[in-house]
């Protein structure tokens, strides 16, 4: 009866993931905080990747009891953002490990990298920041978020065919 129950639920497409970073972005990434200009291999490795993207508990509504004591009656769950100022970004993980890092409450939805830069567009983000608390935190900004939105490699405007 379980395996009835089991054909009803979609594959993710990460049947096999153990939580680690992918080999391929791990070493982009270690390539560009030796070297700070190395932003090409790490947006072709971001191209077949798998990212998480944390989801938190967030208080929806509160109650009070008959000693007037207050509790959570409601949670809903949630993606956070990051603002600074008048820019918001998605924080988005290579590993479980990194997730946890950063926030061990959280909890990760894999996800390829077309529907992380979904969820950026969806919550407003120019922003996402890759393995905010390490072990190699990385920025994609506006640029590298529209190169890799057209399927191009490079964030440089003179690889750009549009220019």
């Amino acid at each position: 009866m379980a395996n009835a129950a089991n054909k009803n639920i979609p594959d993710p497409g990460f049947s096999d993931d153990d939580g680690t970073a992918d080999p391929r972005l791990a070493a982009a990434l270690a390539g560009w905080a030796a070297d700070r200009t190395a932003h090409g291999p790490v947006l072709e490795a971001l191209a077949g990747a798998r990212l998480l993207v944390p989801v938190v508990a967030v208080l929806g509504e509160v109650e009070e009891d008959e000693n007037g004591l207050r509790r959570e009656k409601t949670s809903d769950m949630a993606v956070p953002t990051l603002k600074a100022g008048d820019r918001k970004a998605l924080p988005a993980f290579t590993s479980i490990e990194a997730l946890a890092l950063w926030d061990p409450a959280a909890r990760p939805v894999a996800v390829p990298l077309h529907q992380a830069l979904q969820a950026a567009a969806h919550e407003q983000a120019d922003t996402i920041v890759l393995d905010l608390a390490g072990p190699v935190p990385y920025e994609l900004g506006r640029s590298a978020l529209l190169a890799l939105a057209e399927g191009r490699a490079s964030a440089d405007p003179l690889a750009d065919p549009a220019v």
